[in-house]
């Protein structure tokens, strides 16, 4: 099995990672990956555009002017499109009902090639764990990406999930990284039972913790 380097976050290497067999052999149809963003970009729009029409702007329903003897083109209503306040003409109005549905096997499939891409193109690095920081410091932060030659655009932090009563919660071992990161731009934290394929997808570089890569792993390769 091919393995990742685990590293501490003074960039020394702390152990060594394997990669299931799974997940680097993944080789997904490029049409599944894309439907499968799509449905995800789909998903996350709220439908809640509304306009108004002619019969639902508030307006007089006095004519503009007379029929005729003005020279002007006959008007019946100020509410008509053409003036300034009147109602628009096939304006978007609230959806319902516009979810696309993800097959969870598909999804996991997706997932994984886009997994299995960033770790040939050896855009993955392993963390031990956060818990070095002792306090939020974005200085840290920089020196890391430093010592394990990460370009500091788009990086994806991922990080284990604190599982309650059947609920992922973030817990607060993840605050002192969050804030850490929150002045570099580009950068994001998320938790591993959290992630879809468009994080994954956006992201130049994913630094996410043991821990969370185990947890990612499973997901995705169970059966």
């Amino acid at each position: 099995m091919p393995k990742l380097k685990t590293y501490q976050l003074n960039g020394k290497v702390a152990a060594e990672q394997e990669v299931p067999a799974a997940l680097v052999e993944s080789d997904v149809n490029a049409q599944l990956i894309k439907d499968y963003l799509i449905a995800l970009r789909a998903n996350a729009r709220q439908w809640s555009a509304n306009t108004k029409g002619r019969s639902e702007v508030c307006h007089s329903k006095k004519k503009p002017h007379r029929q005729k003897g003005t020279g002007n083109a006959r008007q019946g209503t100020l509410a008509a499109p053409q003036y300034k306040g009147g109602g628009r003409v096939f304006g978007p109005k609230p959806k319902f009902d516009q979810h696309v549905r993800i097959n969870k096997q598909e999804r996991r499939a997706a997932m994984r090639q886009l997994l299995a891409e960033k770790l040939a193109e050896e855009k993955i690095v392993l963390v031990k764990d956060f818990a070095d920081l002792k306090q939020p410091k974005t200085k840290d932060v920089m020196e890391f990406f430093k010592a394990v030659k990460v370009v500091p655009r788009s990086v994806l932090f991922v990080g284990e999930s604190f599982i309650q009563e059947g609920q992922t919660l973030s817990s607060d071992r993840h605050e002192i990284i969050k804030k850490s990161i929150r002045n570099i731009p580009g950068t994001a934290f998320v938790l591993a039972g959290q992630v879809n394929g468009y994080d994954l997808a956006c992201a130049h570089t994913i630094v996410m913790t043991q821990a969370a890569f185990e947890e990612l792993t499973n997901l995705l390769v169970a059966a």
